[in-house]
């Protein structure tokens, strides 16, 4: 039986983040950077590009665990659009910090600071808009129904200094509506603020995306399968999680005990109560899966094991041990979604690493999903392992030399031990150079799509990881410290190894 996946021939893709962009004040931004991106991306003939969720981050800068499954990350707001469109008026762009192309990384606290200023500065600027650019954002603001509760909660927060909504007084905590409509009123312009930031992020990251479909860039985003305790969803809809009025975690999420942690993980986030979930036919996940496909064309889904089966932890364990294995409705959640769609296939790549039980791969298989294989985990010396090369089978699959989560290759090749190194070079002939070494076995594997981190493609060493999990510190940062332009050749280099591999068709 034919495959019916959306990979249906030998393509490449580059993973990249849009805060790694240059340019920007302080973070990369939805501005004349991307596009520049998608175009050089479009020149070489490589189809994907792929990034991390675009929501807003925690206090560490993690975009895996944001404040809305829904908004866009206000650090990417482009102001030089905001100016030249007249949203902004303003006579000095030095005023919003100028342009930044030096620098390896960015701070969060001025990109903060940043999208504030913009904040006002729209607000400042707002009543001299338009009548029809008003009557533009009230249909947006009606069509978008999450941006009321989302920028009433990101205003609670900052009155609160960013404490999490369980340790709000009682009326906000609980979300007392009759409390908070007069509240509303005293703080309008701040909410306007948040929802106005919200308008254009949409507005800017829509003509990227008419930008990419244009050049036949596909765009693929992210999706964390769990969101986090201190979030308008959580906040906004209790009943569907496992935690309390007050806040208490019920259940949490995590994974059991294995090679890596003999006590498993906690995650601190609440799993789901999936039976409102099946009673409300799913509404608020059919949203959040709408929300992302008016965004992206395709998408990674992390953790998609949880989707079949997840590791559901008391809310007060101290570790991951006592925990049970629960059935999720992963079938009866996708069958819905494929129907939302009217569509053949799921746009969707599952994040399958790991161990994967028998009942995960049905679900993928059933629903005829992508999985992932990471290189840099093929080498332990086990010829059965499944990320091996010869042990990829059929096209149905994204290779990646590693992901955001794993030391560049540069790095990581410097861990390995003679042995292996002689190992992985049976597979290249490139040889002296790791990053590409690994880049042409991934290249050289029946899957369809191959995917490699803008960081192996330069050959950087760890000094530029995105992020290195379990810690908090010093992650999210990288950005790209030279103009696009300076980078050309290596992309050029990477097309044309992807043509030797029949990927590359121009």
């Amino acid at each position: 039986m034919a495959i019916k996946s959306f990979l249906k021939e030998k393509s490449l893709g580059i993973l990249m983040h849009p805060s790694s962009l240059p340019g920007g004040s302080e973070s990369g931004t939805f501005g004349e950077n991307a596009k520049i991106w998608i175009k050089t991306l479009s020149q070489y003939g490589i189809k994907y590009w792929q990034f991390l969720p675009l929501t807003p981050t925690d206090s560490t800068g993690s975009p895996y665990s944001s404040p809305s499954s829904f908004a866009l990350n206000p650090w990417f707001l482009d102001f030089n659009d905001l100016i030249k469109e007249g949203f902004i008026l303003i006579s000095d762009e030095e005023e919003l910090g100028g342009e930044s192309q030096t620098k390896n990384y960015f701070d969060f606290e001025i990109a903060d600071n940043l999208s504030k200023n913009i904040g006002k500065y729209l607000l400042k600027s707002w009543e001299s808009q338009s009548i029809q650019r008003k009557k533009d954002f009230c249909r947006w603001v009606l069509k978008n129904s999450w941006v009321e509760d989302y920028s009433i909660f990101m205003v609670i927060r900052e009155e609160f200094n960013m404490q999490p909504w369980w340790e709000w007084p009682i009326e906000y905590k609980d979300k007392n509506l009759d409390f908070l409509k007069s509240w509303r009123q005293k703080n309008k312009d701040k909410i306007l603020i948040k929802k106005l930031i919200q308008w254009h992020l949409d507005r800017q990251w829509s003509a990227i995306k008419d930008f990419a479909k244009f050049h036949e860039i596909k765009l693929i985003g992210d999706l964390p399968f769990y969101v986090s305790r201190d979030s308008v969803d959580v906040w906004s809809n209790k009943s569907l999680f496992s935690i309390s009025n007050n806040g208490d975690l019920i259940f949490q999420s995590g994974v059991p005990p294995d090679y890596f942690s003999s006590t498993g993980q906690l995650w601190g986030t609440p799993t789901y109560f999936w039976s409102k979930h099946i009673r409300t036919n799913f509404d608020w996940w059919r949203k959040r899966f709408r929300r992302q496909f008016e965004l992206v064309d395709l998408l990674r889904l992390d953790h998609f094991r949880a989707l079949s089966g997840y590791w559901r932890v008391k809310g007060n364990a101290e570790n991951a041990i006592n925990g049970r294995w629960i059935n999720s409705p992963g079938r009866k959640l996708l069958s819905r979604l494929k129907k939302d769609l009217k569509a053949n296939h799921l746009p969707i790549i599952a994040e399958d690493l790991g161990v994967i039980t028998p009942d995960v791969e049905k679900l993928r298989k059933n629903f005829e999903l992508p999985g992932m294989k990471i290189l840099q985990f093929a080498f332990d010396g086990n010829e059965d392992n499944p990320y091996l090369p010869k042990n990829i089978n059929g096209g149905n699959w994204v290779v990646y030399t590693g992901t955001h989560d794993n030391s560049t290759t540069i790095s990581w090749w410097e861990t390995l031990d003679g042995f292996v190194k002689n190992k992985i070079n049976e597979y290249s002939k490139l040889y002296d150079q790791p990053s590409w070494n690994l880049m042409e076995i991934g290249m050289n594997t029946k899957a369809n799509l191959f995917v490699a981190p803008l960081q192996d493609i330069l050959s950087l060493d760890d000094s530029s990881r995105l992020n290195i999990p379990g810690t908090t510190k010093n992650n999210w940062r990288w950005k790209l410290n030279k103009p696009l332009g300076d980078i050309e050749l290596q992309i050029k280099y990477f097309s044309e190894l992807g043509r030797n591999y029949g990927r590359i068709n121009y």
